[in-house]
C-alpha cells in the first residue's frame, strides 16, 4: 500500500492507505480525527468541508492520492491554541447548531469564504454558504454568525 505525506492542523502526517481512498475517511478513520463528517458521500452536503492549502473542499470526495504536501485544516486545527476562531465564536454567541452535525462543514466554508470576502453581503453570505446543507434550517442563524464573525475579524 502506498504511503502519503500531508500536514493536518500544522502536524506532519504519513498515511499508509490505498490511493484512492477519499481524505474524509483518513482523517477519521487513520487519524482519528472524527469533527469532520459524512453526509452525502457525493460533495453535495458541505458536511465534509475541510481546507485543503486555505480552500475549502469536500473531504469525501478528495482522493488521498491527490494530496501528497498538501496542508490540511479541519475543524480541531481551526482555532488558535489561546481560544476560538472568531467564526467560531459567533457561532457560539448566534447558537447557531440545532442538532450540530452539519456545523463544522458550514464554519469552514464560511472560514474560507471570509477570507476571500472580508466585507461580504447578505446576498454574497447567501451564495457561498448555498451548498452546504442544514437539515435542522439554521441558515437565518448562520448568516447572522458570519456577521458577527467579519466585526470580530475586525477588533
Amino acid at each position: 500500500m502506498p504511503k502519503y505525506t500531508l500536514t493536518v492542523n500544522g502536524q506532519q502526517k504519513t498515511v499508509e492507505v490505498a490511493e484512492d481512498t477519499p481524505l474524509l475517511w483518513v482523517l477519521r478513520d487513520t487519524l482519528h480525527l472524527y469533527g469532520t463528517k459524512y453526509g452525502c458521500g457525493m460533495a453535495q452536503c458541505g458536511a465534509c468541508t475541510v481546507h485543503f492549502n486555505g480552500q475549502a473542499i469536500r473531504s469525501c470526495v478528495m482522493p488521498i492520492s491527490a494530496l501528497e504536501g498538501a496542508k490540511i485544516t479541519t475543524i480541531e486545527g481551526l482555532a488558535p491554541a489561546n481560544g476560538l476562531h472568531p467564526v467560531q465564536k459567533a457561532w457560539d454567541d448566534t447558537d447557531v447548531p440545532q442538532c450540530g452535525y452539519c456545523q463544522a462543514g458550514q464554519i469552514m466554508t464560511a472560514v474560507a469564504f471570509l477570507k476571500e470576502t472580508p466585507n461580504p453581503t447578505d446576498e454574497q453570505i447567501a451564495g457561498a454558504m448555498s451548498g452546504n446543507i442544514c437539515r435542522c434550517g439554521t441558515y437565518h442563524r448562520i448568516n447572522e454568525a458570519i456577521k458577527l464573525a467579519v466585526k470580530y475579524s475586525k477588533k
